[in-house]
């Protein structure tokens, strides 16, 4: 292997590429890994030792906080390479915010932004080739937190390891989506981590998932935890209804995540002048919605598969479809949207960032 320093990041190239071994035309999301990854650890109170390295397993004691007591965070982001074999990132900004919001809601350390990107920008150079061209090809890319302190005593960890992994992916289709409005579990509570995207948030969302995977569902519409009457996320998406030509989403609140791509469809929907309003949504209103015809589409939005239409939904053992739609307000934002992404239109909004 040989190390180079830079920009005060160690760089240990791996000897050989994995991408030969790679069919980019059958990826499974997530699935798959590039040859490098990397880390920084935080010891005696400060970040030391940013390295990237070749992507590989590692050792870890077995009392380290994060087995024990769930100190973990992680966003999503996407890298993009344009016609001119330019790479873009889009609005990395708002992941670096929200993961820093999201250690300290943890009792996790802030990552220095500055240490964040640029770590990020040196990793995506070195593993450019990754980055495959056209509309749908991206490269999915993985921030995360861990805590390695060791230690069953039931106290934040006073050391942490900062990583970041990269994924060549397609486009997302999840197929036809059904789901379930949820009448006893929940997401989240208020006063809880509903607002960090820790893991355990989403440990917590399989098992109700698979009973409804089970009855024939793909996810699952949450409700507050209190009352079960309010629609918040859908799955692991933000959740969008169309009432009439009105776009509603709820919220964003301690139990709802503050989504990078929720954000961005309400600005694209405001500048091409679709009423939206961010206001609780009742789940009578959805129901009085599909009898009356005013309920158009229901769609969830997120990083992975940008904008992913529901077909349906059943409550209280009663399955509702909605009707088939010409012109799906879903649609041409998702589309909209990935052209800015892939640079295949203007950003009007200057989200794109080049590397």
């Amino acid at each position: 292997m040989s190390t180079t320093q830079a920009n005060k990041i160690e760089i240990i190239k791996a000897p050989n590429t994995k991408i030969n071994e790679v069919d980019f035309d059958n990826l499974n999301f997530g699935s798959v890994f590039t040859d490098h990854l990397f880390e920084c650890d935080y010891k005696d109170g400060e970040w030391q030792n940013p390295t990237i390295k070749p992507y590989a397993p590692f050792m870890m004691d077995p009392s380290s906080r994060v087995f024990h007591y769930g100190q973990a965070i992680f966003e999503g982001m996407k890298a993009y390479k344009d016609d001119n074999n330019d790479i873009w990132l889009f609005r990395p900004d708002e992941n670096v915010k929200r993961f820093n919001s999201s250690a300290v809601r943890m009792a996790m350390p802030e990552i220095p932004e500055s240490l964040f990107m640029e770590g990020l920008n040196q990793l995506l150079k070195l593993d450019e080739a990754w980055i495959k061209k056209g509309l749908g090809n991206s490269l999915y890319i993985r921030p995360f937190m861990i805590a390695t302190g060791y230690g069953v005593v039931a106290n934040p960890s006073n050391e942490y390891k900062f990583m970041i992994i990269l994924s060549p992916a397609k486009a997302y289709y999840s197929g036809e989506v059904k789901v379930i409005i949820a009448e006893h579990f929940s997401r989240a509570a208020n006063g809880g981590i509903g607002a960090a995207k820790t893991a355990g948030n989403y440990a917590g969302q399989f098992y109700p998932t698979s009973l409804a995977n089970k009855d024939g569902f793909q996810q699952i519409i949450w409700t507050d935890d209190a009352t079960h009457t309010k629609l918040e996320e859908a799955g692991t998406m933000n959740v969008f209804f169309r009432i009439n030509d009105t776009l509603v989403t709820a919220p964003t609140s301690e139990r709802i995540l503050d989504g990078v791509t929720r954000k961005s469809i309400i600005a694209m929907a405001k500048k091409e002048g679709i009423a939206i309003e961010e206001r609780p949504v009742l789940v009578s209103e959805l129901i009085e919605g599909i009898k009356n015809g005013s309920l158009k589409e229901i769609f969830g939005a997120g990083t992975a598969a940008v904008v992913s239409p529901i077909k349906g939904f059943a409550y209280k053992n009663e399955y509702f479809e909605l009707p088939e739609i010409e012109n799906s307000v879903a649609l041409q934002l998702k589309e909209k949207l990935t052209n800015i992404q892939h640079k295949l239109a203007e950003d009007p909004f200057g989200w794109t960032v080049k590397i």
